[in-house]
């Protein structure tokens, strides 16, 4: 029998270590509704990626129709050809993003035995709130978001409303005892912002924060 060369033994070891160390990096699941603030979506999918994260994305049609009025980003309607587009706009590698449809029930946030790092609706609609407070899995955002909850994953709910109706605060308490992070889009201005920038990495800063992805975009408070 011949022996193993110590060489080749070596680079199957070393990929093997590699292939494991990034099976532990858990995707980020990020979801766009038709709430103002498309702004906030694209700087955080921007430091996501940025710091390497891996991301499941969903976009409901609203949520299109707001990135195209707000922000001149026209994208399809077929999520491959968004995936494509959003990959050469935030120039990440092509397996770092991936675009999953309202009613794709294969996609792995559908699953609680996917393995997820946290999900941000960002913005959140008061309508995507209050279905994902009842319950109601009509959309794979909001069944993402009812897996989260089920599977104790941190989910963080960037909502984007004013006034708040007694209705909307009834539910954004019924989703934060069942554990949800309620982060309404409401900056700070401590930090004396001069741009709408600096007041969009506020939040986004935050958001980065509780899901446990370094930043930079906001210094520790007495730093």
């Amino acid at each position: 029998m011949t022996a193993p060369n110590s060489d080749s033994t070596e680079k199957v070891a070393d990929a093997t270590l590699t292939e494991s160390k990034k099976s532990t990096k858990m995707p980020v699941a990020v979801a766009i509704t038709g709430a103002s603030g498309g702004k906030y979506a694209l700087r955080l999918l921007a430091q996501l990626l940025h710091a390497g994260e891996q991301v499941y994305l969903m976009i409901s049609q609203a949520g299109l129709m707001v990135l195209a009025m707000e922000e001149g980003l026209k994208l399809s309607n077929r999520p491959k050809e968004i995936q494509k587009r959003l990959i050469d706009y935030f120039q990440c590698e092509p397996n770092q993003l991936q675009v999953f449809g309202e009613q794709d029930w294969l996609a792995p946030p559908a699953s609680g035995s996917a393995k997820l790092k946290g999900m941000v609706i960002i913005p959140c609609t008061t309508g995507t709130l209050g279905a994902i407070a009842a319950g109601v899995s009509n959309c794979l955002i909001n069944r993402s978001a009812d897996v989260c909850l089920k599977e104790k994953k941190p989910l963080i709910i960037v909502v984007r409303e004013t006034p708040f109706s007694s209705i909307h605060l009834e539910n954004m308490l019924r989703l934060s005892q069942a554990g949800a992070t309620i982060m309404p889009a409401n900056p700070g201005f401590y930090h004396h912002p001069e741009t709408i920038m600096d007041i969009i990495d506020f939040m986004v800063a935050r958001v980065l924060d509780h899901l446990g992805v370094p930043q930079q975009l906001l210094e520790e408070w007495g730093k």
